[in-house]
């Protein structure tokens, strides 16, 4: 029997390479989301006190990284 818990199996690349098109899209997005993640980040970290919360960047890149591969899938 194999041990997969100290060496696993190579993961499968997956989808399709990102083009420059792609890229485009994605900065574009990831710029129009970032005022909106940092209004977001602020109202959360007021409402929770601490700062122990994604910051506005992880949360843009989340949006962008959403929504761009949407756009490509029709």
């Amino acid at each position: 029997m194999t041990d997969f818990a100290s060496n696993p199996p190579p993961r499968a690349r997956s989808g399709r390479r990102r083009t420059a098109e792609f890229n485009v899209y994605f900065t574009l997005i990831f710029l129009f989301a970032l005022p909106f993640a940092l209004i977001g980040w602020l109202r959360d970290v007021g409402r929770h006190r601490t700062l122990n919360l994604r910051g506005p960047l992880a949360r843009a890149w989340s949006e962008a990284d959403n929504i761009t591969p949407l756009i490509f899938s029709v």
